[in-house]
């Protein structure tokens, strides 16, 4: 077998992170040669033969899962067969601190989780709150974020604040300053909305809700693996997201970024292995001498070592490719296709924010003279996977690219549904 040599350094896109690129050891970069001289959708092209994602259909549900390029799926046998032909099920603290840089927070900030919705359950259970205690929400949360809120307001009589957001990133941090009252607590809200793509102003949103003594508390599942996310930058309190969407890692795997100041306030109740200081059942009573001081507590028991492997094989990717690049082209397709949908106005609207700061991945749309169902079921007859978006009253179809998708599919795709709706 050919010795693995960096990406990186064959491709020469000048975009690598030197914080990932220093912790990557040539033993584990396993992308394929592409021409350093390819520049924009020949390029791009070479990425998508990256993934063993079937041609025979153009994926455009990228929201809900996001397939894996081959590198991911190669760590993931490889260490599922070293795991089972050794007998070693292996320990997660290497993974555990190159998922940490991939987002750019401290290793014992990283709480290593198997989605979003587990992550936001911690977050959610953990904080302090009494009854009576306000939480700012939004119309359009994804079932993930809804149900861990409306499932503690119901037992313990905290208070939801939902609101529909606005069209722009001003409006929106307008918004939720005047939602706020001495009784407000979490702010709860999504980076990116599942509905309409609509992206939050994170960072100003932190701010302010730091000088008002208030917790964020982020649902990132549309953000890990678009943004060059920086977390300790964004400035949030708490951040869950997954791995099996736009970092295009295995299903099953996520984490919880849990800022260093306020770990001791979030209360740890699922714990396990490695949760603890020490604990006596000789003792009487029994004794739990306390939690790990870091963000480890919330992750109890054994974790899939191949799942990890495989997540920062992704995060690899993405870095050898550059965060910054991914990100780029990422909004390069969404304004691609959103203004290609917007051309139609005569035969839909588009949901989405025309802000471009404002959308980052995802477009929304709404036939005019058609059932959005049946407008959905005959262009995925077509041959395209979208989703349909009932949530929030919106009735819609929502569309979603990643960086293997090309402007080809996206035109190829705009003819259809000019087709289907005409």
């Amino acid at each position: 077998m050919k010795s693995r040599r960096s990406f990186i350094q064959k491709l020469g896109v000048g975009i690598a992170i030197p914080s990932l690129v220093s912790f990557r050891s040539s033993e584990e970069s396993t992308l394929k040669y592409i021409d350093q001289s390819l520049n924009g959708e020949d390029f791009w092209s070479e990425i998508r033969k990256q993934f063993p994602l079937k041609e025979s259909r153009v994926y455009l549900n990228n929201g809900t899962f996001g397939p894996s390029p081959q590198v991911v799926l190669d760590a993931l046998q490889s260490s599922f067969v070293e795991t089972n032909t050794s007998g070693e099920y292996g320990h997660i603290e290497p993974e555990r601190e190159k998922l940490a840089a991939f987002v750019g927070i401290k290793t014992s900030e990283i709480s290593l989780t198997h989605n979003t919705t587990e992550g936001i359950n911690i977050m959610c259970w953990g904080l302090p709150l009494k009854a009576g205690d306000e939480i700012i929400i939004t119309l359009h949360e994804h079932v993930g974020n809804a149900l861990p809120w409306l499932n503690r307001a119901k037992l313990h009589g905290i208070t939801l604040k939902p609101f529909e957001p606005k069209a722009t990133q001003a409006e929106n941090l307008d918004l939720i300053k005047s939602l706020v009252t001495p009784k407000t607590k979490v702010i709860a809200i999504p980076h990116v909305t599942c509905t309409t793509g609509l992206v939050f102003p994170i960072k100003e949103i932190s701010a302010f809700a730091r000088s008002k003594g208030i917790f964020t508390a982020i649902d990132g599942a549309h953000g890990a693996g678009t943004f060059n996310l920086d977390l300790h930058d964004l400035g949030c309190d708490l951040y869950a997201s997954s791995y099996h969407k736009w970092v295009l890692g295995p299903n099953g795997t996520g984490f919880l970024y849990v800022r260093e100041e306020i770990l001791e306030q979030v209360q740890a109740y699922q714990v396990g292995a490695y949760s603890d200081l020490g604990w006596d059942m000789y003792q009487n009573p029994p004794e739990l001498k306390g939690y790990v001081p870091t963000a480890h507590r919330f992750d109890y028991g054994s974790q899939s070592l191949p799942m990890m492997k495989g997540a920062v094989a992704a995060t690899y990717f993405h870095a050898e490719i550059g965060k910054g690049k991914v990100e780029a082209r990422v909004r390069e397709l969404n304004q691609y296709l959103f203004d290609g949908l917007d051309e139609m106005n005569s035969l839909l609207d588009v949901l989405s924010p025309s802000e471009s700061e404002s959308r980052i991945s995802m477009v929304n749309f709404k036939p005019k003279k058609m059932n959005f169902q049946e407008a959905a079921g005959l262009i995925s007859k077509e041959g395209f996977r979208i989703r349909q978006v009932p949530e929030s009253k919106l009735d819609a179809i929502r569309i979603s690219t990643h960086i293997y998708n090309s402007k080809a599919e996206i035109d190829s795709f705009l003819e259809v549904t000019k087709k289907v709706l005409g």
